[in-house]
């Protein structure tokens, strides 16, 4: 199994982990994740934005053959996610059974445990999506 990242990187990419904090150019584009250029318009005028989190499955699919490290999780579902600001992510679903699972669905981000190394007592948190609770 991978050794887990760099203290120092994990605090780095924190905030995108756990808030989703993405980029809106000058001209109004926003995208995810941050990046110090526009991947529309090559603007380097770019202020951090953060998404709210909710958004639609786009399409998804179930994987039953995970990388290494992985495999104490499978199944999982794993989804296109379109935020209602229009950028599309790629996250697990979380707290849904997958026949529940359609496209359409409506979502919300929340935070997860992603990964568990056992030797070292780490354990990853980010970002998942779950259907949004009524």
């Amino acid at each position: 199994m991978a050794r887990p990242m760099q203290i120092s990187r994990y605090w780095r990419h924190f905030r995108e982990k756990y808030r989703l904090i993405g980029g809106k150019c000058e001209n109004g584009h926003v995208f995810f994740p941050y990046r110090s250029v526009c991947p529309v318009c090559g603007s380097r005028n770019v202020e951090e934005y953060e998404f709210s989190g909710k958004g639609k499955v786009l399409t998804w699919t179930i994987v039953r053959n995970p990388p290494s490290g992985f495999e104490y999780y499978k199944p999982y579902p794993l989804a296109l996610v379109q935020l209602e600001e229009g950028p599309v992510v790629l996250a697990q679903l979380t707290d849904v059974e997958p026949e529940e699972i359609h496209e359409g669905m409506e979502v919300e981000a929340v935070t997860r445990k992603v990964r568990e190394f056992e030797e070292d007592g780490i354990i990853l948190y980010a970002y998942k999506f779950r259907p949004v609770l009524k």
